[in-house]
This record gives C-alpha cells, structure tokens and sequence, in this order.
C-alpha cells in the first residue's frame, strides 16, 4: 500500500512562497507600467475631447476661440478684476470642490463631462487656501495657454506675448504647433490660463510662470489647435519646490524643455 503525505513540508512551503514571490517581482513593475500607460492614454483622451469643444465653439461663433480670461491673485485669493470671465472656465483648480466653474465655462455645453477636466494620473485633493488637505480629489487638472484668447491684467501681459483672438489669425506657430490645453503639475496650477515669458530681455525669462505636468514616467500631455495631441517626455522631472503662486526658475539643465515649451506659445515674437 503507498504512502501519501498528508501536508507540505517546511522547505516545500518555502519553495512556494519564493517562486510566488518572483513571479509578482516580475509582474508588479509589468502593471504599474500598464497603470501609467493606461492613465497617459486616458488623459490625452480627455485632452483630445476638450480640443473638439473647442473647436466646436470656434464653428458655432464666427471663428472667435473661446475666451480665456480668469487669472487668480494669491494675494488677495481672487481673480485679478476684469478677469472673473466669461471663460471656458472659471474652476480654481486646488479650492474649487463644487464644479460651478467648469459648468458655468463656455466649453461645458458641447461636453457635459465634468471627467474630461481632470487627468487620472492626478491623484490630488482639494486643499484650503491655508493649505490643510482635504479628502475630496480635484476636478480639474488642464490649463489653456495664454496665447489662445488668454487675457492680460493691468495690461502687463497681452502687449508682450502673441494674442489669437480668432482662429484664422494663428500663424505664429502654426496651428500643428500652437500649444492650446497643457497638462499641468498639480502642484502648481491655480486658475485656468497658463503663462510663459516669451520676450528674451522681459525680467522674468528664465523662470516658469506655469509648471507643466510631470505625472505621466516624467512627462506631459498637450493638445495643440489643429486637434492633435502630443505626449512629450521630459529631460528633467518638473517637480515644483516654491510656494503656489511663485515663479519656479529654470534648472541649467532643463533649458530643453523650457524652450520646447516656450515654442509652443511662439516662434518669432519680436
């Protein structure tokens, strides 16, 4: 008659829980890579659906792109006057929970989609002006350039940088390399415009007015006025270590992705 063991030895126990071990060794990195390609793929998704709205609302008025016209002051934690709106949207992006200022922008009406306007790689929370950190996760992750229809305040700002009111005057660059909705780092962004110095003697060339995004393996999203969309993938993480609200100065190594990014606002401004 055989004999059967009844149980697994010690060793043989052990044996086990070290292949199991390995092989989620080798699969974990798998998925989280899967994770975060996923999440980049859904986000220029969502950039491609706000690039439709846009140009939507393009059709539907004469050629005017939509206003973007909501800049927030830190100092007094309200938009600078004359800059409440109408806007694609008026949502401020980290003490916003209530979605009113994306439901009140002019895009909402072609894409009713509050998902749209956030990134799922964006794993923020709402926070209050003092910076306590609530449990409510942000709606809002994307920023129009400043150039599209972006506004100045005190007039500091729209006699410096090029102005596209209307869709056919985009010349400078092109429409297949006019950056138009920017995926932006969540610890940064405020309002809805996102700026960058662009005159090479201005006193604030060299520093980041907006930070783009770095959630996607070290890189970005962005959605340019021909309806295309680009995934870029950064030289240096952007990862944003002054206050909200400050100006970020640019790494000596990170003059690439500066410039790439300042291209997509202008080529020739003189």
């Amino acid at each position: 008659m055989r004999s059967r063991k009844d149980a697994f030895t010690l060793i043989e126990l052990l044996v086990v829980i070290a292949i199991i071990a390995i092989l989620a060794a080798l699969l974990l990195p798998a998925l989280s890579r899967a994770k975060i390609t996923a999440q980049s793929i859904a986000c220029v998704n969502n950039l491609k659906q706000l690039q439709l709205c846009f140009h939507l609302y393009v059709a539907d008025n004469d050629d005017f792109i939509p206003p973007n016209d909501f800049v927030f002051d830190m100092a007094t934690l309200q938009p600078f006057p004359g800059n409440e709106g109408p806007s694609w949207c008026t949502n401020v992006a980290p003490y916003d929970a209530d979605p009113a200022g994306i439901e009140a922008g002019l895009l909402y009406q072609y894409n009713t989609s509050i998902g749209i306007y956030n990134c799922p790689a964006d794993q923020s929370t709402i926070e209050t002006p003092a910076g306590v950190k609530l449990p409510q996760p942000r709606i809002r992750s994307y920023n129009m350039s400043q150039s599209v229809n972006g506004i100045s305040y005190a007039g500091q700002i729209s006699e410096f940088v090029p102005h596209y009111s209307k869709f056919t005057e985009i010349k400078d660059p092109k429409p297949t390399g006019l950056l138009v909705f920017i995926d932006v780092n969540e610890d940064e962004i405020i309002d809805d415009q996102f700026g960058i110095p662009v005159v090479p003697d201005w006193w604030s060339t060299g520093y980041w007015w907006d930070l783009p995004a770095n959630r996607h393996n070290q890189g970005c999203n962005f959605s340019f006025a021909d309806g295309h969309v680009e995934h870029w993938k950064w030289k240096v993480a952007k990862i944003f270590s002054v206050p909200r609200g400050y100006q970020q100065a640019v790494t000596p190594n990170e003059w690439d992705d500066y410039n790439r990014v300042e291209a997509g606002f202008l080529q020739d401004f003189p």
